[in-house]
């Protein structure tokens, strides 16, 4: 309840200090809030010390306002973004059906976008695209970390999950690198329309979901998760959910769209990614499951793999 308080209260601070009301520094301080409170939350959650690195975290961010430096700031900002993508996978729990698996997706993007408020009222100074690589780069390998431990080492993955962590690889760098690659490989034909296609989205929908959000993120939250209650290697699944974690923790650090265009992003985004990891569930079904739906109600029967309940340390 204290912890909620405390969020609650760091979201308030910060959207009266955008609507103009209150001292200078109210949206750091609302910032430091939550970034206090997602430290400690992380730590507990992953089997470390809460009130140290937590309280840490407080001392940081106060030290931050105090000094008032833009490089301080920005710092602050880069480790409140990768602790809020990574936080947000790790609060996930397993999901024995399908409409479970997308109800973790929701809260841990739900969980994201809080880190978003917060990683925006430091009000950082950055390149736009260096911050965003730097912190999905720090959230993988801090994610990857934990579920080193969480999935038993590489010993733990076995022939599926080596084949899942080299697609997912795969598919983080085909993401990544797919503007450059149509703008030197695709023909002027094919890259025109597919920009006719983004543009017209956001003029028709008010926005368009960013591939590695709805293609590689959400979907591997929402099949991880499925996966966690059957196998241990859907932790190494999981890990790559930072995918679309990570880029809605910085989403609103992008003033060349509206704070509406980036809510609606990521909306579009979660709704289609959802979408794809349900086809990636119901695939994996196929292949490994029991066919027919009494067979299907059998085999959640037995999907009971256990883990600690959200609130609880997963060590």
């Amino acid at each position: 309840m204290l912890w909620a308080i405390i969020v609650l209260a760091g979201l308030g601070a910060i959207g009266a200090a955008t609507a103009g009301y209150g001292p200078d520094q109210l949206s750091r301080s609302g910032a430091v809030a939550i970034a206090s409170a997602y430290t400690w939350a992380l730590a507990a959650r992953t089997g470390g010390r809460p009130v140290i690195f937590g309280g840490l975290a407080l001392l940081v961010g106060v030290g931050v306002i105090v000094v008032d430096k833009d490089l301080l700031t920005t710092g602050a900002a880069v480790m409140t973004c990768v602790v809020s993508a990574v936080f947000a996978v790790m609060v996930t729990v397993p999901a024995v059906r399908s409409w479970q698996a997308a109800r973790e997706a929701v809260i841990a993007v739900l969980v994201a976008a809080v880190g978003a408020v917060a990683t925006v009222g430091f009000e950082p100074v950055i390149s736009l695209a260096r911050f965003e690589y730097t912190t999905l780069g720090l959230s993988l390998i801090g994610a990857l970390a934990i579920v080193y431990r969480l999935g038993a080492g590489l010993h733990g993955l076995g022939t599926r999950g080596i084949l899942t962590v080299l697609i997912g690889s795969f598919l983080l760098a085909l993401t990544l690198a797919y503007a450059e690659l149509l703008r030197r490989y695709g023909t002027p034909g094919l890259v025109e329309w597919l920009f006719d296609g983004v543009r017209w989205t956001r003029a028709n929908l008010g926005a368009f979901p960013r591939p590695i959000e709805a293609l590689l993120g959400v979907p591997a939250l929402t099949w991880g998760c499925h996966m966690r209650a059957r196998r241990r290697q859907g932790w190494w699944v999981c890990a790559f959910g930072v995918a679309a974690t990570a880029p809605i923790a910085n989403s609103a650090l992008n003033t060349t769209i509206t704070r509406t265009e980036a809510s609606l992003a990521v909306l579009y985004a979660l709704v289609v990614g959802v979408l794809v990891g349900m086809v990636l569930i119901r695939v994996d079904l196929s292949l490994t499951g029991p066919r027919g739906r009494r067979g299907r109600r059998a085999e959640e029967a037995t999907a009971i793999r256990p883990e600690p309940k959200r609130t609880s340390a997963l060590f």
